[in-house]
């Protein structure tokens, strides 16, 4: 390849790579930003649909005491009638059948009361947990504004920091050869954003894989660009 001082082209090429590494990056962040929001956001509305539950359970219990209350009501006024029955019965046997179904009046509302007492005792055990839970939620409500606030903030910045990258990689590449340019950027778009390495020490530092010293050699003489064997990244000599 015809390439005039393809050392200065290679010095250019590392420049850039460093800004495109920071690109890269960045872009990877923000494209992560969206999924750790969403995260953070079913997580919190997962507990207010635990605390609404909470808040149903709560309703359908003092309904349910409400429901018997009237069943209670309506139990205690069918004993009255018959207790305001009971004397003008003229037979006896009238009259313990009257008791009888009294008593198996009484008898129900008893249960009913039982099962009030039941449901009030169920009731505010469900209040205090309740009440406990939505101070909870509130705090946590609290955490993920902030949490949320953040991911928003950072975003912000990752996307003012690419427009100032991208104005630096346009200054970058005003002076590097067009054929140069669109190899680097080839392997850049297939090498997860890393197209130029450093092969000192005998490896390439993209892969890790060694670099035989007659490819060092060649890599010295500046001759043409110079790939790894092993993953097509463009090798460089620190000098």
């Amino acid at each position: 390849m015809p390439i005039v001082d393809l050392k200065s082209q290679i010095i250019s090429l590392v420049k850039l790579q460093t800004i495109d590494s920071e690109i890269y990056a960045l872009r990877n962040e923000k494209e992560s930003k969206p999924a750790e929001l969403k995260v953070l956001e079913d997580a919190f509305q997962e507990k207010k649909q635990n605390m609404a539950a909470l808040e149903k359970k709560l309703l359908d219990l003092q309904k349910q005491r409400k429901d018997f209350e009237l069943e209670l009501a309506s139990k205690e006024e069918a004993t009255k009638k018959l207790q305001s029955q009971l004397y003008s019965l003229k037979t006896n046997k009238e009259y313990q059948t009257m008791l009888q179904q009294i008593q198996d009046s009484k008898a129900d509302a008893s249960v009913i009361e039982d099962k009030i007492l039941q449901v009030l005792e169920q009731t505010d055990k469900l209040k205090c947990e309740t009440e406990a839970e939505h101070q909870k939620l509130k705090d946590e409500e609290k955490v993920f504004l902030e949490q949320k606030k953040k991911i928003e903030d950072r975003l912000k910045e990752i996307e003012g920091r690419l427009a100032q990258l991208e104005a630096h990689r346009i200054q970058a590449t005003e002076g590097i050869e067009p054929q140069i340019l669109s190899q680097y950027e080839r392997i850049l778009a297939n090498r997860d954003g890393l197209a130029i390495v450093s092969a000192n020490g005998n490896s390439c530092h993209g892969c890790n894989m060694l670099v035989p010293p007659q490819v060092i050699n060649l890599i010295r003489m500046y001759e043409r660009l110079v790939t790894c064997e092993v993953c097509n990244r463009i090798l460089y000599i620190e000098e």
